[in-house]
Order: C-alpha cells, then structure tokens, then sequence
C-alpha cells in the first residue's frame, strides 16, 4: 500500500468519526440523520456537474450500492436509538474488515497474504475488546446487537460492491458524486413525510452541525473510494475502521467518557494491526 492511501485512509477514518460524534451529539436522530444526509447530498452536486459521467458498466454497481446505502442509514439510525453508542458504533464497523476480507477473496480474487490476514485479526481482536467492554459497562438489548451487526454486514457489502464499481468508472469523482445524490435521500425524504411542517422547526437549530457531518461524510468516503482503486479491499476496510479509535478519542475529549484500559488495549491492537498490514 502506498504512503499516501495509507495516510488518506486514516484521515478518512478520523473524519467518518467525527461525523459519526456530530449524530451522536445532536440528541433527535432524525434530525441528526436528515442534516448529515442532506449535507452529503449537497457535496454530491458539484462533483456530479462537473465530474465526468461513470462508465455505464459501473452503474448497476453504482445503483446496488445506493440502495445498500438506504439500507444502511436506516439501520445505522436504529442501532443509535436501541444501543449505546460505545457498543454500537464499534460491533457495526467491526464486522465490516473480516466479511471484506473474505468477500474479496472469493469474489474478486484479492488473496491475502499471511500479514495481512493477521493485520485484518488484530485490528478485528481491538475493535472486540471495545465491544466487549461496552456491553459490560452498558448492556444492550438484543435488538440492539442486531441492528448494530445488520449495520456491519450492510457496510461490507456496499464496501465491495463499490470497490467494483469505482474500479469500472473511471471516474471516481463521478461514481461518489452520484452515490450521495441517490444513496442518502432516504431519511430526509422519510422525514418529511412523518414530520412534514414542524421538521424544519426541529432542523434549525442544528443545520449548521448537521450540514458539517455530512459534508465530512462525503470526504471520508470519497477518499476511500479512492483508496480502494490503488489498494486490496480488505486492507482499506481494515484500516478505515480504526476510526473507531479516533470514535473513542473524541469520546473521551469531548463526551467526557473514560478512555480506560480496554481501550488502550484496543488501541496497541489496531496500531499492530495497521503496521503489519503495512509492512506485508
């Protein structure tokens, strides 16, 4: 891998958390999930006037992914709602790494070598050990557990498709410029038609926050989409998720959550993980 996907890698990873904080900060999800999606929207327009069209090959790629997108959000918003996000948000992106890995393997013939299967365990072994320490400081209800695993299994496969899609473009820009515009509409549409009038009541005073995790949402994923044309799938999902490490930072700087010793463990782990996946 070279150096600058892994450095884009990881600053897409510190970007996915923050937007991630921001919808954990706004304490209505729907409100949270209707700005950071109208904001990834609205990053989705100037890149699909003034980027090249995709290649028509890549457009049944593109819809699948929209639609894993919509899936996606929605089970993102429940898991929220059911869980607390210190399990969550860590058992979500923590299945992603291993299914990629394996879908790669067998769907697009990236056969891993021996470090970087281990890279992908370790990290995978970290983002357990938060996991594990979330249920016991907040044990979840079962609904919870699945939603948050439903979510990582929706995130691996719109990882792969697009790993595809992207690849078949040619234009990357374009390809990320038209899975905001038909991937994130779902909520606010949703929205609307629940709340109708009192919705942009209930918007107002978080428009600003909201708009700025969406705008943060399209940059995180636009890099990795990118990354994922010059890198193995499985490595660029491993290393994205070490977002759930910088998810922890904030957490600890701005929630005023404790770090505490699993985290630190989970921490050492996913560094050693990003390391050997580096050095193989």
């Amino acid at each position: 891998m070279p150096v600058i996907v892994l450095v884009g890698t990881l600053f897409a990873a510190v970007l996915h958390a923050s937007w991630n904080a921001i919808a954990h900060k706004i304490p209505d999800k729907t409100v949270a999930f209707t700005l950071v999606n109208l904001g990834s929207m609205i990053g989705g327009i100037p890149l699909v006037c003034l980027a090249p069209i995709p290649d028509p090959r890549s457009w049944i790629f593109l819809g699948a992914s929209a639609a894993l997108h919509l899936a996606y959000n929605g089970l993102l918003m429940a898991s929220y709602r059911l869980g607390d996000l210190s399990q969550t948000y860590p058992l979500a992106r923590g299945t992603s790494p291993l299914v990629v890995t394996l879908a790669a393997a067998v769907f697009l013939g990236e056969l891993p070598s021996a470090g970087q299967i281990s890279g992908v365990l370790l990290i995978s072994t970290g983002l357990a050990c938060l996991v594990g320490w979330g249920y016991r400081a907040h044990p979840a209800r079962p609904t919870a557990i699945y939603a948050a695993l439903a979510t990582g299994l929706m995130i691996a496969s719109y990882t792969t498709v697009d790993g595809v899609g992207v690849r078949l473009s040619h234009s990357t820009l374009g390809y990320i410029g038209w899975l905001m515009l038909l991937g994130e509409f779902g909520v606010p549409l949703a929205a609307l038609t629940q709340r109708r009038r009192a919705l942009l009541t209930d918007l107002r005073p978080f428009w600003l926050l909201g708009l700025t995790g969406g705008l943060c949402s399209v940059l995180a994923y636009g890099i990795i989409l990118w990354a994922q044309t010059r890198a193995d799938l499985a490595d660029v999902a491993a290393l994205r998720e070490s977002s759930i490490i910088v998810g922890a930072l904030i957490g600890t700087l701005w929630f005023k959550e404790s770090f505490g010793a699993p985290r630190i463990v989970a921490t050492c782990a996913v560094t050693a993980g990003i390391a050997l996946m580096y050095l193989a």
